[in-house]
């Protein structure tokens, strides 16, 4: 499964899903992380241009692009929930800490 997560320069999960500035794509496999690729999307910059429609299609437009089937994040906003839900993209909040270990403590269960 493809899983998205909001990370800081350091490794850590960003707490700001909507507001991130880059995210990793991991590819989970039989229990663990099978490869992670980090892409810059300036969604803490692109979050305010426009309407709050534009910038939930734009996050779905590269979740969707990308092939993700889940997210994890400390917080996330009910309409962007709700968004993802419609997508089938399953959420998985209140993760925190390194991102790497967070992925692969929940990567079996994903």
């Amino acid at each position: 499964m493809l899983v998205c997560v909001p990370v800081t320069p350091d490794g850590q999960i960003d707490p700001r899903w909507g507001r991130a500035s880059r995210v990793a794509v991991v590819e989970t496999k039989g229990g663990g992380v099978a490869q992670w690729q980090e892409f810059d999307v300036r969604w803490d910059e692109l979050h305010d241009e426009g309407t709050e429609g534009g910038h939930h299609a734009r996050v779905a437009r590269f979740l969707r692009e990308q092939g993700v089937g889940a997210v994890l994040a400390q917080h996330m906003g009910p309409d962007m929930q709700h968004m993802l839900g419609r997508m089938g993209i399953a959420v998985h909040l209140g993760v925190a800490g390194d991102a790497r270990t967070a992925v692969g403590s929940l990567a079996g269960s994903l």
